[in-house]
């Protein structure tokens, strides 16, 4: 390997990306042990994320830490296959990647199953072969694979999973990919992706044409208003789980819930406009956020 294709360096890449996320994903504030699993948690979904959008640093080194060869590098559902099958070998093996080998050390500790990451893994799947949602309902059963387990992790990570925890954590983090696509509405167009659902897009008069244009027009800010009030009120129903836990968790999930809201109030200062480029808030909109939801304020 090169010198910027090395493995440590491609965990260190991969594990940088945290710092660009809407929300905290592994805070100072936590105890360190949390800190290192939530982080081996993020590099595995950062990671099967890259792999699902062609992402990954080029060169092929991925590709050959998962026992293939460069030339497979460009394959994503080869790649793919492989990544679950060194998946796998964290529940018993020796895993070949250095992020899973990372995370076998979380799930050891933690007791954790398969299904949440596999659940990542079948959602980049989807991906390659799904590029369009016709209903709503289409795109909640996406986020059931897409979003939801990260989620559900922290709380096992954490040791604070109870049915109605994972109900309300389930109803955030789905909040919180819907912002994250209307964020990034040109960058999925470009990737023939459009998770706007077609009825919706047919309610507001809105063609995928206008998706490429430079600024939105009017039908495609009504339709990014409408969607980014769902979230909220996505965001809403799930605020509950911050109240349920106590001390530092109460901390890193407000600030969940904060990342949503301020990303969204971002989308709404830029008058709903999300297509030249995402409108991302500052730190001090997401403090006062969770200052609010931490005052019983939202």
């Amino acid at each position: 390997m090169t010198a910027t294709g090395t493995a440590p360096d491609l965990e260190r890449a991969t594990l940088d990306k945290a710092a660009g996320e809407n929300f905290p994903v592994a805070p100072f504030f936590l105890p360190r042990a949390w800190r290192e699993d939530l982080m081996a948690v993020y590099g595995f979904a950062r990671l099967v994320d890259d792999i699902g959008d062609g992402d990954l640093a080029p060169g092929g080194a991925d590709a050959r830490l998962l026992g293939l060869s460069p030339a497979a590098a460009a394959d994503r559902p080869a790649l793919l296959d492989a990544f679950e099958t060194d998946l796998r070998r964290v529940f018993g093996g020796t895993p070949r990647h250095p992020l899973l080998r990372r995370l076998q050390h979380t799930v050891r500790r933690r007791a954790l199953t398969p299904e949440p990451f596999l659940g990542l893994v079948a959602a980049n799947r989807q991906d390659q072969l799904v590029t369009r949602y016709e209903t709503y309902d289409d795109l909640l059963a996406y986020c059931e694979l897409s979003a939801n387990p990260v989620g559900r992790l922290v709380l096992a990570v954490t040791g604070t999973s109870t049915p109605e925890r994972i109900r309300l954590s389930d109803a955030i983090c789905t909040a919180l990919q819907i912002v994250e696509h209307l964020q990034d509405v040109a960058e999925d167009l470009g990737r023939d992706r459009i998770y706007l659902p077609a009825e919706d897009m047919k309610r507001f008069h809105v063609q995928e044409a206008d998706l490429a244009a430079k600024t939105a027009s009017a039908s495609v800010r009504a339709l990014v208003a409408y969607e980014a009030q769902r979230a909220r009120d996505l965001l809403d129903e799930g605020a509950p789980l911050v109240g349920s836990v106590h001390g530092r968790l109460k901390l890193l999930l407000a600030g969940f819930v904060a990342g949503g809201r301020a990303a969204i109030r971002a989308i709404a200062a830029a008058e709903y406009d999300v297509l030249p480029g995402p409108p991302r808030p500052g730190k001090v909109r997401l403090l006062r956020e969770a200052g609010a939801i931490l005052r019983g304020e939202g």
